[in-house]
């Protein structure tokens, strides 16, 4: 059992019949009144995102976890396929899992959180940011670093990012997994 104190990124607990993993969370004292932890969770079964508050010192049934890295191997539609790095077993998991499977590339190495109790993958942690090459957009300007203007462009995985007005196609850029933003450009 935990309380929420315990709280924080990443905690899985059990919640109204279904396993949730805490995303977002933030401990309110008011000047009036008890205090709360209002938090968002993500159901690791249906991807689904809830807003929900909890009273301070209240009880959550915690889901005992396991870590394990898997590389990602390739996408089959919806289902995407992983190998353990230690033991090579192979496991599938579905797309309202993951995170941002749109910034996976092959090969990747990625953190699956494992419940020790059944066995099953509850999710999937990215590395806090990729490496991604541009495959598609307008063309740069060169001497166009002072305003933070932004394009739309294409990465190797195809998901859309907003870059800034220099990058061109070929290039490689560093990509936030969290919130899926440019942060910066890499040179070899």
């Amino acid at each position: 059992m935990a309380t929420t104190s315990d709280i924080r990124n990443g905690l899985c607990i059990k919640y109204n019949n279904d396993i949730y993993k805490i995303i977002e969370f933030l401990h309110v004292k008011p000047g009036k009144g008890p205090a709360f932890v209002r938090t968002k969770l993500k159901s690791v079964t249906n991807g689904k995102v809830v807003d929900n508050t909890f009273p301070a010192g209240r009880k959550l049934d915690d889901v005992r976890v396991e870590t394990h890295k898997f590389q990602y191997l390739y996408a089959e539609g919806d289902t995407f396929h992983f190998m353990n790095t230690v033991d090579y077993n192979q496991i599938t998991l579905q797309k309202e899992v993951l995170d941002a499977p749109d910034l996976m590339k092959e090969g990747e190495v990625v953190t699956v959180i494992i419940n020790s109790e059944d066995n099953m993958p509850l999710s999937v942690e990215m590395p806090a940011s990729v490496i991604l090459e541009i495959s598609s957009t307008e063309p740069g300007v060169k001497g166009n670093t002072a305003t933070n203007a932004t394009k739309p462009a294409v990465v190797e995985t195809g998901a859309s990012v907003n870059v800034p007005l220099f990058i061109n196609e070929g290039d490689k850029i560093k990509v936030g997994t969290e919130k899926g933003n440019y942060l910066e450009r890499v040179k070899e």
